[in-house]
C-alpha cells in the first residue's frame, strides 16, 4: 500500500464519528500509517497531521464534524495549522457511485480541508490492521455496503453495495488475532445475515478456534435472520446479546420507511429466536419523529417495546438527510414533539422508568 498524502514522517491524529465500521476503519489506518513511520497522538493540538472519519447518519453527526473543522481553523488562525483531511461516510456520499451530493458540494462546505480520501484511497491494499488499541476485544469487519434502501438511511449511499470479505481469510484473521491474544470479536458489517457465501457457516467455523470464547457481531436486519443462522448463534461462544433494529412498531411507519416486515412478524421472529435461546437479550434502533408519524402510531412503537422487552435501545430524532427517499416527505413533527417521544422511550428502556 503506498499512502501518498503523507509523503513524510508525521504525527498525526485521528477524530472518529459514528459506528463500530468506522471505527474499525480507523483502526486499519492507522495501523497502515504506523507501519509507514508516521506517529500517532492522543492529543490533536500536537498533530502535523488530522484525520477526520465521518459519519452522516444523522445530521447532528455532520454538524460534529463541521464543529470540529471550524475549532481546527480557528486554531490555524493562531499558531497551530495541521493538515486535515476528510474521510469516512460524508466522503463516500460524494464520491462513491451511489452519490447524495456532490464533491464540489463538500469543499464548498469545508474550505479548510486539505483533502478528501475514501478509506480505500487511505489504506489501499492493507486489509486488516497489524496491531490493535484492545488485543484481548477486537472488531473485524466482515462486509460492507447495503443493498436495501431503507429510506431514512445514507448507508446505501455513504458504504456503497455489499461486499463481502471471503469467509477463509476471515478464519485466518481471527487465528490470527486470537494468537495476539484476542479473546472475543465482533463481527462488523451493515447486515451480517446477508454476508456471502453463508453468515452461519462463517458462525460455525469461527467456534472451532482455540482460545477464542466469545464472537458477537453487529447488525443483523429481522426480515434476513434465518432459522440457520438462529442455529448457528445457539452455539457455546456466541454472545447472548443480540443487536435487532426494529425502527418503529406501526406497520404504516414501516412501509413508509421501506422495512419489508411487519410489527407482528418482528414480534414471532422475537418468540422464535427466545425459543431456541432462552437466555438471549435484545437491542434494537428507533427513529421517533418519521414523516407523518402520529401519536397512535408511536404509541403502537410503545406497545412492542413493552412486549418484546428490549435490555437497551439507540433512540435516534428523525432528521432529513438529502439524497434519501425520505427527504422528499414533509419533515411534520416538530423538535419538541420528536423529543418528548424520544424520552419516553429512552425512559422506558435505557433507563426501565416506566
Amino acid at each position: 500500500m503506498r499512502y501518498n498524502t503523507l509523503v513524510k514522517s508525521q504525527i498525526y491524529f485521528i477524530k472518529t464519528f459514528g459506528c463500530q465500521m468506522n471505527e474499525a476503519d480507523s483502526q486499519r489506518l492507522a495501523a497502515a500509517l504506523t507501519g509507514q513511520g508516521h506517529r500517532l497522538t492522543s492529543q490533536i493540538d500536537q498533530a502535523t497531521v488530522v484525520v477526520i472519519n465521518t459519519c452522516s447518519v444523522r445530521e447532528a453527526a455532520e454538524n460534529r464534524v463541521f464543529g470540529l473543522v471550524e475549532k481546527l481553523a480557528k486554531l490555524s488562525a493562531k499558531s497551530y495549522q495541521p493538515k486535515v483531511i476528510l474521510t469516512g461516510c460524508m466522503v463516500g456520499s460524494a464520491r462513491g457511485k451511489r452519490r447524495r451530493y456532490t464533491l464540489t458540494q463538500l469543499k464548498n462546505r469545508l474550505p479548510q480541508v486539505k483533502e478528501f480520501k475514501t478509506i480505500s484511497e487511505l489504506v489501499g491494499d492493507h486489509p486488516l490492521p497489524v496491531t490493535r488499541p484492545c488485543p484481548a476485544e477486537v472488531l473485524v469487519p466482515i462486509m460492507e455496503g447495503c443493498n436495501h434502501f431503507c429510506t431514512y438511511c445514507v448507508v446505501p449511499y455513504a458504504r456503497g453495495a455489499e461486499v463481502s470479505r471471503p469467509l477463509d481469510a476471515l478464519v485466518t484473521e481471527v487465528e490470527a488475532l486470537v494468537k495476539q491474544g484476542a479473546k472475543a470479536v465482533t463481527l462488523l458489517g451493515q447486515n451480517v445475515n446477508s454476508y456471502q457465501p453463508d453468515f452461519a457457516a462463517l458462525l460455525r467455523r469461527l467456534q472451532t478456534i482455540n482460545r477464542l470464547q466469545k464472537i458477537a457481531f453487529l447488525t443483523s436486519n429481522p426480515w434476513d435472520l434465518t432459522d440457520e443462522i438462529i442455529a448457528a448463534m445457539r452455539g457455546p461462544k456466541v454472545d447472548r446479546q443480540l443487536h435487532l433494529p426494529v425502527q418503529s412498531g406501526d406497520d404504516v411507519i414501516l412501509k413508509k420507511m421501506n422495512r419489508p416486515y411487519t410489527a407482528a412478524a418482528y414480534r414471532q421472529l422475537v418468540a422464535k429466536i427466545r425459543r431456541a435461546i432462552p437466555e438471549i437479550r435484545l437491542s434494537t434502533d428507533i427513529i421517533v419523529g418519521f414523516p407523518g408519524e402520529t401519536r397512535a402510531q408511536f404509541a403502537r412503537t410503545v406497545a412492542l417495546c413493552r412486549q418484546v422487552g428490549f435490555n437497551q435501545a439507540y433512540i435516534a430524532r428523525y432528521s432529513p438527510r438529502p439524497g434519501t427517499a425520505a427527504f422528499r416527505l414533509a419533515d411534520d413533527v416538530t423538535p419538541a414533539e420528536k423529543k418528548r417521544r424520544w424520552r419516553v422511550l429512552e425512559a422506558l428502556i435505557n433507563r426501565g422508568k416506566i
